[in-house]
C-alpha cells in the first residue's frame, strides 16, 4: 500500500518564506497565458542493481517476503504461476496506459517475468481499477493507493474488507489481485502507484525503511522500480523457489540464487544493518500520519530522530527521521526545520553523494531557504547538484519544483532570458507531476513569493 507520507515536493515551500504572496504583483508575473505541453520520461534505461552484498540482499529479501507492513509474519512464499496478465478495468488516460505498458516492458526485460498487458476490461491476474480519490479515501483514508488479493472490483473489495478473504498471509498461491488507484491525481502519482502496487501484487508485501534504493520503502524517496527492486522480483520468481516454501526453505536456496543472478554481490562488503525496531517504526509513522495534530507529529518525528541516534544508526533511517522533522516543523519551528534539513542533507550527501535522489529531496528545501534570504548562488548550487539524480529517478514533481526555484534565482541575478527558459521547462514537467493546471499555477506563485523582490547590489 502506498501511503500518504509527506506533502508533495512544493506544497510547503511558501511556509518558509517571509515574503507575502501578494508581493509578487509588484514584479513581473511569471505565469504564461498558456501552459506548455506535458513532458514525460519515456523509456527508462536499464537500471543495474547497486553495489550491495548478496548477504545483505538475502537479509532484505527474507524480511520483505515473509512479513507484512504491520509486522505480521507470512509463513510461506506465494507467487503467480505461469504467464501473468494485467488489465485496466476501464479505459484510462493515454498517459496511464503508456506508463502501464512501459512498466510491463521493464518487468519483462529487467525482472525476467512473463507478464503482458491484455485488452482493457478483460479478465486478468492483476486488474487496475481507478475511482475518484474521495471515494477511495472514504473507505481507506490512509492510502494513496493499494492492492488486495482475491477480489475483482471495488464492490467486491468493500463487501469483503472485514473478512479474512483479503488477508495476504492466508494465500497458498496467487491467482488474482486488484490495484485501486485514484483517477483524479497527477499522471506521476498514478504511475508511482502502478509501480509500487503491481510490484507488491507480484512479490514482496513488506516495506523496509532502511532500504535506500527501493520502492519497498515507505519513505517514498524512490518513485519507480529500481535495479534493486528488479533483482528482488527476479529472485522471487527464480525456478529454485515454489509456492508453499517456508522461510527456512527459501533461505537455504537464496544464496545460490543470488550468486547466479548477481555475481557482483559476492565481492561487495556487507552494510551491517539490523532490522528497525517496531518502536521506532511506530513513532515515525505516528509523525507521518496526516490526521494527527501537527504538534504531535513534530514531537513524534523528534522522538524518532532521537531513537535513531540512540540505536547508533547512521543510515537512511536517521536521515529520513530528520527530513520528516524538518518538513513538519516548516512554518512552526523555523530553526528546528533548517537545522534538521541541514543534518539530513549532510548524512545523505555523505552516504550517497549530492547527485542522489535522497539528497535532492532535502536540497529542494535548503534551496528554498537560501532563496528567501537572497543567497541565489547557494540556491543554484543545491538545484544544479540535484537535477541529474532527479531526472534519473523520473520524479517530475520534484524536478519541476527545483527548476521553478532555479528560475527565480536566475531572475534575481538579472538573467531573465535564462530564467524564462528554465521556467518554461519546469512547467512541462509540472504537467506530469501535478494534478491540475490550477495547482501548477499555485506552485509557481508560491515559488515566486520566496525570493526578495529586488536584488541588492553586491559590495
Amino acid at each position: 500500500m502506498r501511503k500518504f507520507i509527506l506533502a508533495g515536493a512544493a506544497l510547503l515551500l511558501a511556509a518558509c518564506s517571509t515574503n507575502p504572496i501578494i508581493d509578487i504583483s509588484t514584479r513581473s508575473d511569471p505565469l504564461p497565458d498558456r501552459l506548455p505541453a506535458m513532458k514525460s520520461f519515456g523509456t527508462a534505461p536499464y537500471l543495474v542493481p547497486g553495489r550491495k552484498s548478496n548477504s545483505d540482499i538475502a537479509r532484505d529479501f527474507l524480511e520483505l517476503s515473509f512479513q507484512l507492513e504491520s509486522g505480521k509474519k507470512i509463513e510461506t512464499l506465494t507467487r503467480f504461476q505461469g504467464p501473468i496478465t494485467i488489465a485496466l478495468a476501464k479505459r484510462g488516460s493515454n498517459q496511464l496506459e503508456d506508463d502501464l505498458a512501459e512498466l510491463a516492458e521493464r518487468l519483462r526485460r529487467e525482472a525476467g517475468l512473463d507478464i503482458h498487458v491484455v485488452k482493457t476490461g478483460q479478465p486478468a491476474n492483476i486488474v487496475i481499477e481507478t475511482l475518484p480519490r474521495k471515494e477511495l479515501h472514504a473507505t481507506v483514508p490512509q492510502a494513496a493507493c493499494f492492492v488486495v488479493p482475491r477480489v475483482t472490483n471495488w464492490q467486491d473489495f468493500r463487501a469483503n474488507r472485514q473478512s479474512g478473504k483479503l488477508d495476504w498471509s492466508t494465500l497458498t498461491t496467487r491467482n488474482r489481485a486488484t490495484v485501486f488507484i485514484p483517477d483524479d491525481v497527477s499522471p506521476q502519482e498514478a504511475r508511482d502507484c502502478l509501480h509500487e502496487e503491481i510490484a507488491q501484487a507480484l512479490g514482496p508485501l513488506n516495506d523496509i525503511y532502511r532500504l535506500e534504493d527501493s520502492v519497498f520503502n515507505d519513505d517514498n524517496m524512490n518513485m519507480v522500480l529500481t535495479g534493486f527492486d528488479m533483482l528482488i522480483l527476479r529472485a522471487y520468481y527464480a525456478p529454485e523457489f515454489k509456492n508453499g516454501m517456508t522461510k527456512s526453505e527459501v533461505a537455504s536456496r537464496l544464496p545460490d540464487v543470488l550468486r547466479r543472478l548477481n555475481p557482483a554481490g559476492e565481492i561487495a562488503g556487507t552494510d551491517g544493518q539490523k532490522e528497525s525496531s517496531r518502536q521506532w517504526i511506530d513513532k515515525l509513522e505516528e509523525a507521518l500520519l496526516s490526521r494527527n495534530p501537527r504538534s504531535r507529529r513534530i514531537q513524534s518525528a523528534r522522538k524518532a530522530a532521537e531513537m535513531a541516534v540512540q540505536e547508533g544508526w547512521k543510515d537512511n533511517r536517521l536521515a529520513f527521521s530528520l527530513f520528516a522533522l524538518g518538513r513538519l516543523a516548516l512554518g512552526q519551528e523555523p530553526a528546528t526545520s533548517i537545522d534538521s534539513f541541514q543534518k539530513a542533507y549532510e548524512i545523505y550527501a555523505y552516504l550517497y553523494g549530492k547527485d542522489d535522489i535522497h539528497t535532492a529531496h532535502v536540497a529542494l528545501q535548503l534551496a528554498a531557504f537560501a532563496l528567501t534570504r537572497g543567497a541565489e548562488d547557494e540556491a543554484l548550487d543545491y538545484v544544479n547538484d540535484s537535477l541529474p539524480a532527479v531526472s534519473r529517478s523520473q520524479n517530475a514533481s520534484l524536478l519541476a519544483a527545483l527548476l521553478m526555484i532555479k528560475a527565480e534565482a536566475l531572475d534575481y541575478q538579472g538573467r531573465h532570458a535564462e530564467a524564462a527558459t528554465v521556467r518554461l521547462d519546469s512547467l512541462g514537467w509540472a504537467r506530469y507531476g501535478f494534478a491540475t493546471d490550477t495547482e501548477i499555477r499555485a506552485r509557481l506563485r508560491e515559488t515566486a513569493a520566496l525570493r526578495p523582490g529586488v536584488k541588492k547590489p553586491r559590495i
